[in-house]
């Protein structure tokens, strides 16, 4: 074990041997060995450990630990199993950070760990199998589960929200999967639809899947008849928007049914008709914006009707630029018929220009169009203009 020293002279590199250290003691030796290398703290003792690799572990630990607070293990199954386990780690790592179920199956193998919460749960190795059956394991499991969440959370007289939602799909092996009207905006996709009920907190309770085609309120009412006869609840109230809670629903499902109540919003024919009944006065709003009225169009039914004055006054600016812009694709069709050089005529041909071009705003409920073999004329319908007005920002 030789001190040197080297040094460069006329361009060359030298080396000199300052000491021989074979003959001191190892701890001297390793001393010597960090201050030279450049450690301040030389009495420090020496690192044992090189870090090869550290998992994220905080996060884990916490929302494994809120769920168990929470009941969800015993939610799932009151007793311990391989399939429970898995469940769990499925629900924690969709919080920790979503990913496919093969690339879960992946963060949780020991090897591959993206954080410790396979080792945390002591699941070994997972295969992405064994997840899909834990996942049909579940499913024959969905009806247990929420009803204890529903005797949990659900009690008479309280109110339940309910919505629907829908995914597109890319498989082809559900007999779910339909074309329908897509949330999403992709209509180039069948989809499937499923609608969620919760408390009046926001706490899911129930889901249910549905074929793609089915439309909001059909959903209502396999809803509202589960709601009340799986669930045992003799009065609830459900809560939904103008296009879930409709007319048709309220006559066919709720209407005289003893402990069913229901929130909604009156769409605009309703209001419309409130209004030619007198029901509905502009004066109601001079000091405020709420009102509360009767009317034998709407028996047994409490009416509050709201008026806000800024939503006012953005849908006439809207209507207004709306009209603008229809006006400015009728008045090519108009010039086209008067011009010297291959006019346009029939009155087929121009009717055909002006359906595709009064259907792009949904403005042409508010104008008067004159259609002949060689012209067109139109006109702002302004009696229309004025009833439709009448109603902005009501509700």
């Amino acid at each position: 074990m030789l001190l040197r020293c080297s040094y460069r002279q006329d361009g060359k590199i030298k080396h000199e041997t300052v000491g021989n250290l074979t003959g001191l003691p190892p701890d001297v030796i390793e001393f010597v060995q960090r201050r030279l290398s450049g450690e301040l703290d030389a009495n420090a003792p020496s690192s044992a450990f090189e870090i090869v690799r550290s998992l994220p572990h905080g996060h884990v630990l916490a929302v494994l630990q809120t769920a168990k607070q929470l009941g969800l293990e015993s939610l799932l199954a009151s007793r311990p199993c391989r399939e429970r386990d898995l469940i769990m780690a499925l629900i924690v790592a969709r919080v920790l950070s979503p990913r496919s179920k093969l690339s879960t199956t992946t963060a949780l193998q020991a090897e591959t760990a993206k954080h410790t919460l396979g080792e945390e749960m002591e699941l070994e190795a997972v295969d992405v199998h064994q997840l899909y059956a834990a996942m049909d394991w579940l499913l024959e499991r969905q009806m247990r589960i929420e009803n204890k969440l529903a005797k949990k959370h659900l009690k008479d007289g309280h109110l339940v929200l309910f919505d629907v939602s829908s995914s597109y799909y890319t498989g082809r092996e559900s007999p779910l999967v339909e074309r329908g009207y897509s949330r999403a905006h992709r209509s180039d996709r069948p989809q499937i639809v499923y609608g969620l009920l919760c408390d009046s907190d926001g706490r899911p309770i129930a889901i249910e899947v549905f074929p793609g085609n089915t439309a909001d309120p059909p959903t209502f009412t396999h809803i509202v008849a589960r709601a009340r006869k799986r669930f045992g609840i003799s009065r609830i109230v459900f809560v939904g928007d103008r296009g879930m809670i409709t007319s048709a629903r309220i006559n066919e499902d709720l209407r005289g049914v003893e402990g069913l109540d229901w929130i909604s919003a009156l769409r605009t024919e309703g209001i419309r008709k409130l209004c030619a009944a007198g029901a509905v006065q502009m004066s109601l709003f001079d000091t405020q914006d709420l009102a509360e009225v009767t009317s034998e169009h709407f028996p047994g039914e409490r009416l509050v009707v709201c008026r806000n004055p800024a939503l006012a006054e953005q849908r006439a600016r809207k209507r207004e630029e709306l009209l603008k812009a229809t006006e400015a694709l009728l008045e090519p069709i108009r010039i086209a018929t008067l011009r010297t050089h291959r006019p346009l005529r029939g009155e087929n041909e121009i009717g055909l220009r002006v359906g595709t071009v009064v259907g792009k705003y949904k403005m042409g409920k508010h104008f008067d169009l004159t259609i002949t073999e060689n012209s067109l004329t139109y006109t702002r319908d302004e009696e229309k203009i004025r009833n439709e007005a009448a109603l902005d920002g009501l509700y």
